[in-house]
């Protein structure tokens, strides 16, 4: 193959998802993913730093949802510039399968959890970040972080599952509910 081919980190996500799911990750080494890619392990090296990391490459992620935080219109409520941000995602998301895939994955391994929970807290840091920059005191900032991405999680795993339905549709009713379910109506009275 040439050197230069095109996608080459893309071949390396797959080919390390197909080798996780067929022997495991603890018995897939850096070499047979570089080498099912069709690559060398230097070339593996110049995109992940370790066999780890070809399942949360996820700067792209973290960098939308901030520009989206960023670039929210200036009437928005910081939890709704947030929300709208993260109804977004699915713009730069993988194809619904291999996340399927990568799911079951991170699920079969404790250590491949953890370090979901790290990346995850680290998106959440910079969108902590990017809320402070609109003027956000730092601890309403996490609050307004933590109560959104509860609601993200509902959203995309819906997402996962309901493909007919648009992520931000998902948001906005994981939302509702949780309004609902803190401030159920008021009873009527008869």
């Amino acid at each position: 193959m040439p050197r230069w081919e095109s996608d080459a980190q893309g071949r390396l996500e797959r080919a390390a998802l197909d080798l996780f799911e067929t022997q495991g990750f603890e018995r897939t080494s850096v070499a047979q993913i570089a080498r099912t890619a069709g690559l060398t392990e230097r070339s593996f090296y110049r995109y992940f730093p370790d066999k780890r990391e070809v399942l949360f490459a996820d700067k792209e992620l973290e960098a939308h949802l901030v520009a989206q935080v960023e670039a929210a219109d200036p009437s928005l409520t910081p939890f709704e510039a947030l929300l709208t941000a993260l109804g977004t995602a699915d713009e730069i998301f993988r194809p619904r399968e291999f996340l399927l895939r990568r799911i079951k994955v991170i699920a079969a391994n404790p250590a491949l959890a953890e370090r979901d929970l790290i990346k995850l807290a680290h998106i959440a840091d910079a969108l902590a970040r990017a809320l402070e920059r609109r003027g956000v005191e730092p601890g309403a900032a996490r609050f307004i972080i933590d109560v959104a991405i509860a609601i993200s999680r509902r959203a995309t795993s819906r997402w996962l599952a309901e493909p007919e339905a648009t992520l931000s549709e998902l948001v906005a009713q994981a939302a509702a509910e949780l309004c609902e379910a803190v401030a159920p109506p008021a009873p009527t009275v008869h």
